[in-house]
């Protein structure tokens, strides 16, 4: 696609960036046919392709409009269309800056401006936890809208106390302690049983994507800046002691941002080479999967026969990840599927997605949920399963199939190691 950057654009680290993102793209439409918003809407503004010619005409100098904004609101930066698209265009970084440079054009309503900012202000911060707390307590009195986004209240379970030489790091996160801290622990209990210990610095709260993607760029990458200061005591080793091997994501959402802090940070003279070292000891939970699977043989006592597995966006489009799941838990005696229909469209979720665009969010929820009620035919689904908390608490908020991670249910079936 050839492009012509306006005068304001031409020469500037986002102008150059969108210049080479856009030049990959051909035309092709294969991206229409896999994206959500577009299988919802039929609208070709609505679908990737017609999105990227949006952002070309800005960049181009053409003057946005609050129509414009709308449709990039509307995308669910699933990036599904990065997995079909057969150029290459990386439409997750190409929509990031797309939006930023609309939002300074564009004035948002006075409404949307409030709840964009309770949203980006509210959810890292450390008032979230009580908040939430609070909103358990009077839960059966709430409106259905609001009781649908605060969920039961969960017990965490027991942090393991033994120490481990081998060491990997946690993040605590922000939404997901508060939500369902069952997660991490369960996540510390499985971990410990193959005598890996889990360390979470308690600075490193919200990786950032919160903010970022509600287009504080500036706040998102603050924070940021703050995890890889809370984490580096760890990764470098301190006081002689060796670094940890690992920095383990158990929130898909959250691994697919941390893995991209050495491109978001790359212009920063004092963290570029921090944030590269980062994302490159990073890994998704399901990347140790293969190791758990062989040192947990003959240890696991599968307690649900019937699961269905929901891999989010986040996992099989921004990471790449497909299949592991599947495979190591059943290896390990889980019965495991993915349903054949649909198992790339997005939830709904898709961070805060489902608060700013509810209508869209609930119809694409409503969809998955049908097809993975249908994925053992005959065989009622026992349990739903996935890997991020935002597709897991909106899974949940329309079925009374419980809705867990994958790494709840196989703590749930660890046995204790023999005598």
């Amino acid at each position: 696609m050839q492009t012509h950057l306006a005068p304001e654009f031409k020469d500037t680290p986002d102008g150059l960036a969108a210049e080479a993102i856009l030049r990959k793209c051909v035309h092709c439409g294969f991206c229409t046919a896999t994206c959500p918003t577009y299988q919802l809407l039929g609208d070709e503004l609505d679908g990737p392709r017609g999105r990227i010619y949006l952002m070309k005409q800005v960049l181009e100098g053409e003057t946005p409009t609050r129509k414009t904004q709308l449709h990039l609101d509307r995308c669910l930066t699933c990036r599904n269309c990065e997995s079909t698209c057969p150029s290459g265009v990386d439409y997750g970084h190409l929509i990031d800056i797309g939006r930023k440079i609309v939002d300074a054009k564009v004035p948002r309503p006075a409404a949307e401006r409030a709840l964009r900012w309770a949203l980006k202000e509210g959810l890292p911060s450390p008032l979230f936890g009580p908040a939430m707390k609070l909103g358990q307590l009077v839960r059966p009195l709430l409106p259905a809208a609001l009781k649908a986004k605060v969920p039961a209240p969960q017990a965490s379970g027991s942090w393991p106390r033994r120490t481990h030489p081998r060491k990997v790091l946690l993040l605590a996160g922000c939404v997901q302690p508060a939500m369902s801290p069952n997660i991490n622990s369960a996540t510390a209990r499985v971990l410990d049983a193959i005598g890996v210990q889990t360390v979470v610095a308690p600075q490193a709260g919200c990786c950032g994507a919160v903010k970022f993607h509600l287009n504080d760029q500036d706040g998102g990458k603050a924070q940021m800046r703050t995890t890889i200061d809370a984490w580096w005591p760890h990764v470098d080793g301190a006081n002689g002691t060796p670094g940890v091997e690992a920095i383990l994501m158990n929130a898909s959402g959250c691994g697919v941002t941390v893995k991209d802090y050495g491109h978001l940070l790359a212009d920063d003279p004092h963290y570029a080479a921090k944030a590269a070292r980062i994302s490159a000891l990073t890994r998704d939970l399901s990347e140790w999967l293969p190791e758990l699977s062989a040192q947990l043989q003959g240890r696991v006592t599968p307690t649900a026969q019937t699961v269905a597995f929901h891999p989010p966006c986040t996992l099989q489009h921004g990471q790449q990840l497909r299949g592991g799941v599947e495979q190591h838990l059943g290896a390990l005696g889980f019965q495991v599927k993915v349903t054949a229909c649909e198992p790339h469209l997005c939830c709904g979720s898709a961070g805060t997605y489902s608060v700013l665009n509810p209508e869209l969010a609930y119809q694409l929820r409503d969809r998955k949920l049908g097809h993975l009620g249908k994925t053992f035919g005959s065989t009622a689904t026992e349990v739903i399963v996935s890997a991020n908390i935002g597709c897991i608490t909106h899974l949940q908020s329309g079925t009374a199939t419980p809705v867990r991670h994958w790494v709840e249910l196989l703590d749930q079936a660890l046995q204790p190691p023999s005598a």
